[in-house]
């Protein structure tokens, strides 16, 4: 009963004698969230909001201050900072989300540390380089602490410093290779989470965590896709539409097995997008305008339908669950 919805409590409480005293205990244990969870969920709310307070005040004062701060007030207070903060980690009394919300906020100063730098110094260098040392000098950090939303900053970093780096370096790189190489990294990424999930139960990786991977993921591979559709390139196009295809298969089954639903909706969206950039590629009339319209309609319709279908019958196997184990416990007790 670790995964049931309050839609699967109200189904089991109608198709069974479950009482009205059984089902509101049902629903207190593993719907509604007691004194202690909203305790704790307000807790790490603050806690955030303070970390991200403090680094966006620190970016302010160097900001108001800049001209009247001698070079080294400016790199020491950024550095003081950054001891200050990965020190507080080491306090014993400090839970793990605690500890690591503050690793996420010095991970954000070492950012702030670099610009700094190389605002003081002028150092020349392309704005790749910036994010680059910046991912180089947190991988620790992000591996060490398996936090959700600090790999979610190294992520955002890797994805920036390649499309700087194709933007200021490898110029001859044409779009679609660039949009396939992000499609291709974020994609392992993903999948490369959703094993260690697998076989490492006691690391635990958020449902939304995953997702954003995956919507980043898609992203380029749509608009990879209708990039290659409307401009024709052949040079790395065939090669992202093999990578399309087989992500999308994969995708959909992984969906179908883990019951996932965001995956069986983002998936047929993005083909909805790509097929409707074919369309329009045979022909821009009016005619074709109001085909793809309506076929944009009916297939989102049609989406939309076998979404609702699959949560009802996924629903339904649920309450069949429940109702056997309800039924076993019964009969052990009795």
């Amino acid at each position: 009963m670790n995964h049931i919805e309050r839609e699967d409590v109200h189904i089991v409480s109608r198709h069974s004698n479950l009482g009205k005293k059984r089902v509101a205990g049902i629903l207190e244990a593993n719907i509604y969230n007691n004194k202690e969870a909203w305790q704790k969920f307000l807790q790490l709310f603050f806690i955030t909001l303070g970390v991200g307070f403090t680094v966006a005040g620190v970016i302010f004062f160097f900001a108001y201050n800049w001209a009247s701060l001698h070079k080294f007030a400016k790199i020491g207070l950024v550095e003081a900072l950054i001891l200050v903060t990965t020190g507080l980690i080491f306090l014993p009394k400090l839970n793990t989300n605690t500890r690591n919300i503050i690793l996420t906020g010095a991970a954000a100063l070492v950012g702030v540390l670099f610009a700094v730098f190389g605002q003081v110094y002028q150092t020349g260098a392309n704005a790749y380089d910036f994010f680059l040392a910046w991912v180089v000098f947190i991988t620790l950090w992000t591996v060490v602490s398996n936090f959700a939303p600090l790999w979610l900053l190294y992520l955002l970093l890797v994805n920036t410093t390649i499309i700087l780096y194709t933007q200021q370096v490898a110029k001859d790189w044409d779009e679609i290779f660039i949009f396939t190489l992000l499609f291709v990294v974020n994609t392992l990424v993903l999948l490369g989470f959703i094993l260690l999930y697998k076989y490492k139960k006691d690391l635990h990786t958020p449902g939304w965590f995953l997702n954003t991977i995956a919507l980043a993921s898609l992203t380029y591979a749509t608009i990879g896709m209708v990039i290659g559709v409307f401009e024709g390139n052949a040079g790395s196009f065939p090669f992202l539409v093999l990578f399309t295809i087989i992500a999308f298969a994969a995708g959909i089954l992984y969906g179908l097995k883990a019951r996932k639903l965001v995956y069986l909706s983002i998936i047929p969206l993005s083909s909805i997008i790509i097929l409707s950039a074919l369309l329009l590629k045979t022909s821009d009339d009016g005619s074709m305008l109001l085909f793809v319209c309506m076929f944009i309609i009916g297939s989102v319709t049609l989406v939309i339908r076998g979404l609702l279908s699959l949560q009802r019958q996924w629903a339904i196997e649920t309450s069949h669950k429940v109702l056997a184990d309800q039924h076993e416990k019964n009969e052990n007790e009795n």
